[in-house]
């Protein structure tokens, strides 16, 4: 069974001081014209954004290959030892794809590549940051029907990262219908949108749900590490 949910960009819940920091102010002071350009694109997000997501359980997945990779009925997926070792307890899985849509993907490149490219990186950035805060959600009602079974999860985990080939999209896609979510993939298994994310939760009753663990990955560009390191600065 496929679950899909869609979202309004009202019902998320954008951190401002993120967006902030992100932008090179973690102090939360925006500075002209920043404050302005950040109300500019927030206001344009609500009728450019399509936000939607979905997930599926998978109950047949065992790890296999020296713990570096994970079959999901039969299909193998190479996640790496780091991401091996937060999914190690897990008896089923979760995958999952979530978008912000087209349209703010759509005006970040039509600014960064036309008269304003500074208001450009801005929905570049904000546009990251509705998609991460979507899949916060669909994680939450993972999490939500994964409690009322009596089990656990693990944080989410996307192929591209913590040497888990991108590659392995179209593996995941295929759990999915074509177009699911209004999102497609290039050969390349780069997602269209470009404001989209995918990957993989672990369920079970002996699993643990950790924060990310960025001294384990060599990942630097990465929205989870930029966003922690970018909390650290802000507390200092």
């Amino acid at each position: 069974m496929i679950y899909q949910f869609s979202y309004s960009f009202g019902e998320l819940t954008l951190d401002r001081n993120y967006l902030s920091a992100m932008l090179g102010f973690p102090d939360g002071v925006l500075p002209e014209p920043f404050d302005e350009y950040v109300a500019e694109a927030i206001h344009e997000a609500e009728s450019l954004s399509d936000i939607r997501g979905a997930f599926c359980f998978q109950q047949n997945s065992e790890f296999i290959a020296g713990n570096s990779c994970i079959s999901v009925d039969g299909i193998e997926f190479g996640i790496g030892k780091t991401v091996a070792k937060e999914l190690r307890n897990s008896t089923s899985v979760a995958l999952f794809i979530c978008t912000a849509g087209e349209g703010i993907s759509g005006r970040s490149k039509e600014l960064l590549t036309g008269e304003n490219p500074v208001l450009g990186y801005i929905f570049d950035v904000l546009g990251s940051m509705i998609v991460e805060t979507a899949t916060d959600q669909l994680q939450n009602e993972i999490s939500r029907i994964a409690n009322s079974e009596d089990l656990s999860i693990t944080n989410r985990y996307s192929p591209g990262y913590c040497k888990w080939s991108v590659a392995d999209q179209h593996k995941l896609f295929s759990f999915f219908p074509p177009n699911c979510c209004g999102i497609s993939l290039t050969d390349s298994a780069l997602m269209h949108p470009i404001k989209s994310v995918s990957g993989m939760i672990g369920l079970g009753k002996e699993v643990k749900f950790r924060e990310y663990t960025c001294d384990l990955c060599s990942q630097t560009e990465c929205f989870h590490r930029n966003h922690q390191r970018d909390k650290q600065n802000v507390v200092k």
